[in-house]
C-alpha cells in the first residue's frame, strides 16, 4: 500500500484548478472529526475541461485502477460518466466519483460545502458535516452508521463553542 498523503493530493488538485468537492470521511477528518480513513473521495465536476485537468493530475500521481494487475489508467470517457473510478496513486487510494447519493453531481452538492484553506495557498471545498451525516444515514452501511455519532458529536461541539463565543462577546 502506498504511503497515504492526502494533503499533497489535495494541494495538487487545487493548484491545477480541478473543480472538486471532498466527500466521505476525509471531509469529516478535515473538519476535525476524530476518526481516520484509508482513502480520499472526491466528487469532481464532469465537464471536459475539468476532466482534462483531473487527468493531468492523475497522470502525475501515477493513478491506476485499484486491484487491477494490468495497471490501467482512467480515461476522459470514464471520468465524464456518473460512475466511481477507484484508483491507487503514489499518495494513496483516490476515489474519483462522478455522482454520489443516487445521482447527485458536483453542481447539486456545491451549496452544501465549505471552503478550507490548506497550508500554503491551496483552498478546497469539502462537504459540510451536516450533509455528510444525511448521506451516511441514507447509505446505511455499517461503516457509515458507526461514523455518524462521531460526526454528530463534532457538530455539537462546534455549536457549543459558537454559543459560548457569542455569549462572551455580550
Amino acid at each position: 500500500m502506498a504511503r497515504v498523503r492526502f494533503v499533497e493530493t489535495l494541494k495538487l488538485l487545487a493548484h491545477n484548478d480541478v473543480e472538486f468537492i471532498v466527500v466521505g470521511m476525509t471531509s469529516a477528518v478535515l473538519q476535525g472529526v476524530p476518526l481516520t480513513t484509508l482513502d480520499l473521495d472526491i466528487l469532481h465536476r464532469r465537464t471536459p475541461e475539468n476532466v482534462e485537468r483531473l487527468l493531468r493530475v492523475l497522470s502525475e500521481l501515477q493513478g491506476t485502477y485499484r486491484n487491477d494487475p494490468r495497471k490501467l489508467q482512467t480515461t476522459a470517457s470514464h471520468l465524464l460518466g456518473p460512475g466511481h473510478q477507484l484508483l491507487n496513486t503514489m499518495n494513496g487510494d483516490l476515489d474519483c466519483l462522478g455522482t454520489i447519493d443516487e445521482g447527485k453531481s458536483f453542481d447539486d452538492l456545491l451549496d452544501y460545502t465549505v471552503e478550507l484553506r490548506l497550508s500554503g495557498d491551496a483552498t478546497i471545498r469539502v462537504l459540510t458535516l451536516e450533509k455528510l451525516v444525511e448521506l451516511k444515514k441514507r447509505a446505511a452501511r455499517p461503516k457509515d452508521l458507526a461514523a455518524i455519532p462521531h460526526i454528530e458529536s463534532t457538530i455539537d461541539e462546534r455549536r457549543n463553542m459558537a454559543l459560548s463565543t457569542d455569549k462572551s462577546s455580550l
